[in-house]
């Protein structure tokens, strides 16, 4: 019989930082649509996958110098390569188990349904339900939910999903599985983030405010973050505000920032995307270049974490070293 300590076990030597399981009957009350109950009537665990993002992965952007490893190792390489290779593996471990096993990977190559909080000017068809009671394809899951219903961490007032171990340092991945698990107890809200807002004044986009809220239950717990604006979210993790943009070309001005306002907005990225802009070259190569670099979610409130001693992961010197780069 499959245990919880051997999918540990195994989860860790295959590349997974943190390994916790949750049950699949804390999804009650989810929206349909977001529900993975209807992906996988008969599961019964939810297995959250925990990766670092390593400090050094940030470290060029925080010193202003090096903004391409965080976008290439950090986002887009862990979400699309390393992290899939892991979650096959320990998939097919449990698989040959005897017991079967859906990845949820971290990727939205299905999730422009409608469905998700992804901002669009219009909702064009996508799917339709194969049968009568059921969801649309492809079902979506929140992430940050998943990331509660599966004990892996606490979800941040920035939306950010937060772990003992390294903060908001982490991206995830889920399984779920019929293996009925020995569940881990929940990260509880507080525990972590104490509200300090960090990440509100931190953020470049400004795009978590700090008197707007969604509120969501798994179980008895309930939890709350910040309702973000994924407009802004976008363009600054983009490089929409040129103080903390060395790539904005400084002859081009904006008469105001209202394009931050607008999703993938035409005027900052250009039209088509690339071309035109205030750094077209950069967005035409490098298509959606992480130049924010989680000022506020991730760095900000990694370095309070990290001194008020709440991280379980500890460095011989701290991340924040010296005062933070501005342009004029």
């Amino acid at each position: 019989m499959l245990k919880a300590k051997d999918v540990k076990k195994f989860a860790k030597a295959c590349g997974a930082d943190i390994c916790r399981i949750g049950s699949m009957d804390n999804w009650e009350g989810a929206p349909k649509q977001m529900d993975p109950r209807y992906i996988f009537p008969d599961a019964k665990s939810i297995i959250g996958l925990g990766f670092r993002i390593p400090r050094g992965y940030l470290r060029g952007i925080e010193e202003g110098t090096m903004f391409s490893t965080y976008e290439f190792m950090g986002y887009s390489g862990m979400n699309w390569r390393y992290m899939p290779h892991v979650l096959r593996q320990i998939v097919c471990f449990i698989e040959d188990h005897g017991y079967e096993a859906v990845p949820l990977p971290n990727w939205d190559a299905f999730s422009y349904n409608g469905y998700t909080d992804y901002p669009g000017k219009e909702k064009k068809f996508r799917s339709r339900p194969v049968a009568p009671g059921l969801p649309c394809p492809d079902v979506t899951i929140s992430f940050r939910v998943a990331a509660a219903v599966s004990n892996l961490g606490e979800i941040g007032w920035s939306k950010m999903i937060l772990t003992p171990e390294f903060g908001p340092m982490v991206r995830a991945v889920f399984i779920i599985t019929e293996a009925e698990l020995e569940t881990d107890p929940p990260i509880l809200p507080g525990t972590l983030c104490d509200k300090c807002k960090l990440c509100a004044k931190m953020c470049p986009g400004q795009a978590i405010p700090t008197d707007k809220s969604v509120k969501f239950k798994v179980g008895d717990i309930e939890y709350e973050h910040c309702d973000l604006d994924l407009a802004r979210c976008s363009n600054a993790y983009s490089g929409g505000n040129p103080e903390f943009n060395p790539f904005w070309d400084p002859e081009i001005k904006m008469e105001d920032d209202s394009y931050m306002n607008e999703y993938l907005s035409a005027k900052y990225y250009g039209s088509p995307r690339g071309n035109g802009g205030p750094c077209p070259r950069i967005m035409h190569t490098r298509n959606n270049p992480a130049i924010g670099g989680g000022r506020g979610c991730i760095r900000a409130c990694y370095a309070h974490l990290e001194a008020q001693g709440k991280l379980t992961h500890k460095f011989v010197k701290p991340f924040k070293r010296h005062k933070e780069w501005k342009l004029d």
